[in-house]
């Protein structure tokens, strides 16, 4: 199972990515948890300066910017062949 993380305070901007999150699992119909961090101090473990920023399978891929789905979708693919 993959682990994504959308992390940011709640702002819209925050709401995109894990809407863009969700549509990327259900359309590749990968099986992932997704969850949402709002703790400041857990973002500045994974080095987050600047939110939203994504997180999959620990690894913090986008910061400060709202990904394209093609984007999300490609990392999603590729954490789910390393599964």
């Amino acid at each position: 199972m993959i682990n994504i993380k959308v992390l940011g305070p709640g702002c819209a901007n925050c709401r995109k990515v894990e809407e863009i999150a969700r549509k990327v699992v259900t359309d590749l119909g990968v099986e992932a948890q997704i969850e949402k961090v709002t703790d400041y101090q857990r973002m500045m473990e994974y080095g987050l300066l600047t939110t939203p920023g994504l997180v999959i399978n620990e690894q913090l891929l986008v910061a400060g910017r709202i990904p394209s789905e093609a984007d999300v979708s490609s990392w999603v693919t590729n954490a789910e062949a390393k599964v």
